[in-house]
């Protein structure tokens, strides 16, 4: 039994090395928001100097931007993060070349803010509801934003049915 235990503890030591390599490995930064592209993307500039970055907020689905609350969920990110200074954690990239990212502004998490506020599903995998299945809830019951219909689509399944929004056109 004792060395079941002895196992177990370097099984949660390595673990946990893991976890905290991964960590040493994100990017890490404060920069503004100077584009708003949907309900899950935005362009930053980091205040550190550099390119600008087009990151996808991690966690949530929001509506496509041609679908049925896409609009409202892109403005209601833009008029909270618009030329605001957010910190950015960027976690990996998408096969986009998009920066998955955890940002905050104001001490709060932007992806649970905007799943809490109706604006976006918490990103399902597999069976698990998603890291704000808690929000989410709330969120449903009470009938904000994309939960007003009690119907409405995930927008992994809309993609799979219309394919992606049309580009807008260049003016």
């Amino acid at each position: 039994m004792k060395g079941w235990w002895v196992g177990l503890g370097l099984a949660l030591a390595a673990c946990g090395a893991c976890a905290q390599a991964a960590q040493a490995r994100d990017e890490i930064y404060s920069a503004r928001v100077t584009r708003v592209f949907d309900g899950d993307t935005v362009w930053v500039k980091p205040l550190a100097g550099g390119r600008y970055r087009k990151l996808r907020l991690e966690g949530i689905d929001a509506p496509e931007i041609c679908q049925s609350g896409g609009e409202a969920s892109r403005d209601a990110l833009a008029r909270r993060l618009l030329n605001q200074v957010v910190e950015v954690r960027v976690r990996a990239q998408d096969d986009y070349g998009r920066g998955v990212a955890r940002l905050h502004h104001q001490g709060d998490d932007v992806a649970a803010w905007m799943v809490l506020a109706g604006q976006a599903w918490s990103y399902r995998w597999r069976r698990s509801l998603g890291p704000f299945a808690e929000e989410e809830a709330l969120a449903r019951e009470r009938r904000l934003g994309v939960f007003k219909d009690a119907a409405a689509e995930l927008p992994r399944d809309f993609r799979r049915r219309h394919g992606p929004c049309p580009m807008p056109p260049r003016g």
